[in-house]
């Protein structure tokens, strides 16, 4: 089955195939992003549907219809739930736990977090429930906390070694590592201790290690990929740019534009190179430390593919060396080349750029004077041999 190209990607060649030139046909277009002909036509007939242009069903009234099917299915399960759960409450001679209940929902099908929101319960602990209960270790953690907060409490000059020496008469003696581990993940400082946090704003903690370590090389493709984000003026605002790069071949595999550098611009660009790509699970993503990498939706979406994140340090381009090379590059061949009116003129520009002339016309020395594309062409063929 042919891989699913990204609907930022079909967008963008059809804006290119729609502003060609005099004597530039749609084979030449096509060829130049890599589709297909009959598939460049089929995304311009529906782009004329979507835009009113032509008869037929937009993608907006398919996309009504499926969350509308959705919708209902949803409407179902919530009535199983109220029907079942009616039934079960109705019986005098049981006792009144509703977790049993989502346990047999769950097993006829029905999704629990349906379940619990119908019922007003919370995931968290009938999860917690359903595993099993709380370890020895836990629950000594906790006593020690407590006999620990009671000493700091009533005497918040003592340390945590002081702490633990009081604290051994409730529960029994512990080593002064973990009554430091405990009191430094609470928080319960001296108040003769140093001050902490005046150093004004800083960076957020990494997410990830720095599993690359300045060694951008790669023996295959999807083994590496390199990200950052960068950013240029319109007369319209700026406009951001995000962009996944393999190491070993050098071609961008995936990226998104935006007029605002929000975390879905990384995560789109993300799910672009993975919709490209294939099958990328075990593959190291490497970025710098910034807000749109750290989070929670960007992390969500590497575990969600199975996929290594990566940070540099704070401050350190050279951490990221390898992508901020390919941003110069497009720098000085095509942001810095004019001043740029509309943001989709520029859009079409960098996207111009980097499918038609970084892909397929730009060689590169380190890869034996072949392009991108052509070096991973190479690969494949001499892996099917193979």
């Amino acid at each position: 089955m042919p891989k699913p190209y990204p609907q930022e990607f079909r967008d963008d060649v059809v804006r290119v195939a729609r502003d060609r030139g005099e004597g530039v046909t749609i084979e030449q277009v096509a060829k130049d992003f890599g589709v297909h002909p009959m598939t460049l036509h089929k995304w311009m007939r529906r782009a004329n549907i979507d835009e009113g242009r032509s008869p037929g069903v937009t993608s907006t009234e398919s996309a009504e219809l499926r969350e509308a099917r959705k919708r209902i299915r949803l409407l179902e399960q919530e009535n199983e739930v109220l029907r079942r759960a009616a039934a079960y409450l109705s019986q005098a001679n049981l006792p009144k736990r509703l977790y049993p209940l989502v346990k047999e929902l769950a097993a006829d099908g029905i999704p629990v977090a349906v379940s619990c929101r119908v019922l007003k319960l919370s995931r968290q602990p009938y999860y917690r429930w359903l595993a099993s209960p709380v370890t020895d270790a836990e629950l000594t953690e906790a006593y020690r906390a407590n006999a620990l907060f009671d000493a700091h409490r009533e005497d918040p000059e003592f340390g945590y070694r002081f702490l633990a020496g009081e604290a051994a008469s409730t529960v029994g003696a512990m080593c002064e590592r973990t009554a430091w581990r405990i009191c430094h993940g609470n928080r319960w400082w001296s108040v003769f201790g140093k001050k902490r946090g005046r150093n004004g704003r800083r960076s957020g903690p990494p997410v990830h290690d720095d599993l690359v370590q300045r060694d951008f090389t790669a023996d295959s493709p999807n083994q590496l990929w390199l990200t950052d984000i960068t950013e240029h003026h319109t007369a319209e605002g700026k406009l951001y740019l995000c962009a996944i790069k393999d190491a070993c071949s050098g071609r961008i595999v995936g990226y998104s534009i935006d007029s605002r550098m929000k975390s879905r611009l990384a995560v789109a660009a993300l799910n672009s190179a993975v919709a490209r790509r294939g099958e990328v699970a075990g593959c190291i993503v490497h970025s710098d430390r910034g807000s749109q990498f750290r989070s929670r939706k960007f992390v969500h979406a590497l575990n969600t593919h199975g996929l290594t994140g990566s940070m540099g340090k704070v401050g350190a381009c050279g951490d990221n060396a390898a992508m901020e090379s390919f941003f110069a590059l497009l720098q000085r061949n095509v942001l810095d080349r004019q001043r740029w009116a509309t943001r989709d003129q520029l859009r079409i520009a960098i996207v111009t750029w980097i499918e038609r002339t970084y892909h397929r016309r730009r060689r590169q020395v380190r890869l034996g004077r072949l392009t991108p594309v052509e070096f991973e062409a190479m690969i494949n063929t001499a892996a099917t041999a193979a």
